[in-house]
């Protein structure tokens, strides 16, 4: 393996330059074939040899000094998963790649984008469309090699996983701020089916109306000019929380006073306007963190992430 990382170095090999087969590698050497097949498959982690079927071992990259090369498969490049990213990136350093893919929670696409990865990486970090559907893809990966991240998904207990839990967490959170809520005539959670929207939050939402008598409603979407005093506003989805923000402000509503906000999926943004947003959510910087420890480490991890309520001046 030295070997060949100093003819990558020196010029000797160069991309796309095909390397002997396993078979002339144990016959021209001497060394147990599994010595050399360990060899090959710890120079593809690292992202510099790609084996391709029926055709041999290639040289892709040039980059030697990478320790190991990961992909990394999120949901969207929202503001809270770029929070995870940029921290996950800080905590391993540069000795390590990271490839960044998103599937936007449509199946078709997890697939393609796994299979098109699955055997190029040393190390696949996934957060999952948590969907059973999804469990053979996941588990076509040797364990020791994923890490689930962000959404739980029911696996073997040799997987290691870093996710968040919805319904629960969020309850608990709605009851503490059942003082705040009580305050608000209605209650509305914006929701839909075909997002990327938790199920635990709308199990939450639906379980502390009717265990509080509070008027709620869950709604898809929000309708521009809509906006009611005495209502509070629960959102999942960013998008919908600026446009009543921007109509609270043409209607010179008081948050806080005139409408309620709450917000899932904290960022620095939802500290600074009006006040402060109140959020239910994940430190996402720490379960980066935490991801990034995995690998480093090579432990078996198994971590359900709490939720924090973050009490600002929206309620």
């Amino acid at each position: 393996m030295n070997g060949i990382l100093e003819a990558i170095d020196s010029g000797i090999l160069q991309v796309g330059d095909k390397l002997p087969s396993i078979n002339a590698m144990v016959q021209d050497l001497g060394y147990a074939r599994k010595t050399i097949v360990k060899a090959y498959e710890e120079l593809k982690e690292r992202g510099l040899v790609e084996s391709k079927k029926l055709k041999g071992y290639f040289i892709v990259s040039k980059e030697t000094k990478v320790t190991l090369k990961i992909a990394l498969l999120l949901f969207s490049l929202q503001r809270f998963q770029e929070e995870f990213y940029n921290a996950f990136r800080k905590e391993l350093g540069k000795r390590y790649q990271i490839d960044l893919f998103f599937h936007h929670n449509n199946e078709s696409v997890f697939e393609s984008i796994f299979n098109t990865i699955r055997g190029k990486y040393g190390m696949y970090v996934v957060a999952p469309i948590p969907n059973p559907s999804i469990r053979p893809l996941i588990e076509s990966i040797n364990p020791n090699k994923i890490l689930i991240i962000d959404r739980y998904l029911t696996l073997d207990n040799t997987y290691s996983y870093i996710s968040q839990e919805f319904e629960d967490s969020t309850y608990s959170k709605l009851v503490e701020l059942l003082p705040e809520i009580s305050n608000y005539k209605k209650f509305i959670l914006f929701y839909k089916d075909d997002k990327d929207y938790p199920l635990g939050v709308l199990n939450a939402f639906n379980r502390f109306c009717a265990d509080y008598n509070v008027i709620g409603k869950v709604e898809e979407k929000y309708k521009s000019g809509s906006i009611k005093k005495g209502t509070l506003y629960f959102f999942i989805s960013d998008t919908f929380l600026w446009e009543v923000l921007r109509d609270a402000k043409n209607n010179e509503y008081i948050i806080g006073k005139h409408i309620g906000v709450l917000s899932h999926n904290d960022h620095v943004v939802k500290e600074i306007v009006f006040g402060g947003i109140t959020t239910i959510s994940t430190d996402f910087k720490e379960m980066a963190k935490k991801a990034a420890n995995h690998i480093k480490l090579q432990n078996k991890t198994q971590i359900i992430v709490p939720s924090n309520l973050i009490k600002r001046n929206s309620l």
